[in-house]
């Protein structure tokens, strides 16, 4: 999500703000700009989309001498991605640039307001540098000015803040969101938000921690924590930008599997206050006029849309039915107008779900995009859009746009349960406890990766795979199996546990594998019928579950949850690293699947 980069030094500041920030394209942004403080005087630019309506504006722009620089790509959370909510966002002599939520922005603001302060943009992070001004006009000192707003905020952030009452100056702070400095052979200080753009320029850096801050003055850092200096502790830079850009990890998969507990909190973010859902994007939708739910969606998106259906009836108290794209398209479906159309879409340039969205505006429906791409076609087509945050997913097998549509869709089952009185307020209180636990739920346990890891040798063969599961769990087996064959290129598919009685399980041996998903808080005596049932037709079983279950032959113990989404959080992981593990044994390219596109724009 987003990107953050910064210099001290005597080169060129435009060339490595807008180099670095291309670095960072990977994160998703809608926005970008960069401001340049030298000879006592700051420049700044801002566009919005591509990093080269931006580049173009710098063209002409020159900043050699020493002097210090701040970029930033938005991606945008408050406020819409236009020029004047880009960043960096300034005051009367300071800019600031920011990743993150500052979650008491507006009582931060309301003070502001009525100290005669004026508000150019529509972001919570414009509050931060009017925030530091004020405190600089009382204190008289920038760096116990800059202290004490750091300490007033709350949330998410990384900030980077420059001021003409200290031109050689940087100040920082982190917390939540990575930040990292670095410095150079020739005592130039650098700020990123992650490796890639500092190779080749710094030869170590520090990963900040939580809630560090301080200053960088030329080549003198001073790092702080509560008040209380800290030691800087340098390691050493990697010299590959590809492996910079994985952080580490084998594929772009695996590293997106790991983030999904990070993303998911920026999925929540300003969306949760006081026990309640806040979608700002839909307070023009009057819900009283509304009957109804039908979503349309493709693939993985298609199974976020599934697990919505039973959120939706379950939590909403209202009908909900969801369609594939492609056939929607086709079966002259019966359109009503008090029913809400729901289209997904990790791209927002799906080509069967774009021309269903078109069907259902035609129609007079009211329509929502739920989508990972800002000013995409679909988002443009909707009546509204909620943003997944999900940031840019270069493995073609998607993880955590699935993650963040689920968590998405939750969010809005609950809003339109309460905009509809139809949800119980300990029920609210009940779901939202358990939605701001699933980052958390999403960390990965090493052992457990591990193993998997060890287990998936035994899954490399056999004539096809069985993910069974009930309710919500049928979509996560559906997708469970779906990320399997996207990369391993076996044969597996998705089942409702209930069914398999009903004909599949004539397809039970020895080299049949069943990977059953058996949650304790949802029907697990039922689950556990069904998996003895194929058990006892000597299907191969491997079972996901809080309960130690005799008759598996592999087991993969998760934790207790107290609800039924907890678990379906930690088994979605569960089987993504199953999925990820298998195809590396067989040797397959696990980013780039033969056969398959990111973005299927195409019928």
């Amino acid at each position: 999500m987003c990107g953050i980069v910064g210099y001290i030094g005597k080169k060129e500041k435009r060339d490595f703000l807008i180099d670095g920030l291309k670095e960072l394209e990977y994160r998703g942004y809608d926005s970008a700009g960069i401001a340049v403080l030298k000879d006592g005087e700051i420049t700044s630019f801002k566009a919005t989309g591509k990093l080269s309506n931006l580049d173009h504006k710098v063209e002409n722009f020159s900043s050699t001498g020493f002097g210090v620089g701040i970029g930033h790509t938005r991606w945008a959370t408050h406020g819409k991605p236009t020029e004047a909510n880009a960043h960096p966002h300034w005051g009367q002599f300071s800019y600031i640039i920011h990743n993150g939520i500052i979650e008491n922005y507006k009582e931060i603001k309301d003070e502001l307001l009525k100290d005669g302060i004026t508000f150019l943009s529509q972001t919570d992070t414009e509050v931060a540098v009017h925030l530091f001004e004020k405190n600089v006009r009382e204190l008289g000192d920038c760096f116990k000015a800059f202290e004490k707003t750091i300490a007033s905020l709350h949330g998410a952030y990384a900030i980077l803040l420059i001021t003409k009452k200290e031109p050689d100056v940087i100040f920082f702070a982190k917390n939540a969101v990575p930040l990292l400095l670095g410095k150079s052979s020739e005592g130039e200080v650098y700020f990123s938000s992650s490796d890639a753009p500092l190779i080749g320029l710094a030869k170590e850096v520090v990963y900040l921690e939580d809630a560090q801050y301080g200053w960088a003055k030329n080549q003198d850092i001073t790092l702080l924590k509560e008040h209380v200096q800290q030691q800087l502790d340098f390691k050493p830079l990697i010299h590959d930008k590809l492996s910079a850009q994985k952080d580490g990890y084998r594929y772009f998969m695996e590293k997106e599997i790991y983030e999904q507990s990070v993303v998911v909190g920026e999925t929540l973010m300003g969306r949760i206050k006081e026990n309640r859902v806040i979608l700002d994007e839909l307070c023009g939708f009057d819900f009283s006029r509304i009957d109804a739910i039908k979503i349309c969606a493709c693939g993985t998106s298609y199974h976020a849309a599934l697990s919505a259906s039973y959120m939706f009836e379950r939590l909403s108290k209202i009908r909900c039915n969801v369609e594939i794209a492609s056939e929607f398209r086709y079966k002259e479906p019966l359109l009503d107008p008090k029913t809400l159309f729901i289209v997904i879409s990790q791209s927002g340039e799906t080509a069967d779900t774009l021309e269903a969205l078109k069907m259902a505006k035609k129609s007079g429906m009211p329509t929502l995009a739920i989508c990972n791409v800002d000013n995409s076609s679909i988002v443009r087509t909707a009546d509204a859009t909620i943003l997944t945050r999900a940031g840019i997913e270069k493995g073609v097998a998607s993880t955590k746009a699935f993650a963040t549509q689920v968590v998405t869709l939750w969010l809005l089952s609950l809003f339109v349960g309460t905009a509809k009185n139809t949800l119980d307020e300990e029920i609210l209180k009940s779901e939202i406890r358990a939605l701001l636990h699933i980052p958390l739920v999403l960390k990965v346990n090493e052992a457990k990766h591990e193993k998997i890891r060890r287990l998936s040798k035994r899954y490399l063969h056999g004539h096809g795979f069985f993910f069974i599961g009930r309710d919500v769990f049928y979509p996560l087996a559906l997708e469970g199996a779906l990320k399997l064959k996207e990369i391993s290129y076996l044969h597996a598919e998705g089942y409702p546990a209930g069914e398999m009685k009903h004909g599949p399980i004539a397809l039970a041996d020895s080299e049949l594998f069943t990977i059953a998903l058996m949650p304790k808080n949802l029907l697990y005596d039922k689950m556990k019928s069904n998996v003895e049932e194929l058990g006892a037709r000597d299907s191969t079983l491997l079972v996901i579950s809080p309960e130690p279950f005799e008759l598996a032959d592999d087991f993969i113990k998760t934790q207790a949850h107290s609800h039924m989404m907890g678990e379906f959080f930690e088994m979605m992981l569960m089987t993504q690293l199953l999925a990820l593990e298998i195809s590396i044994r067989l040797g397959n390219d696990v980013d780039m699947p033969r056969n398959l596109a990111k973005s299927v724009t195409v019928e």
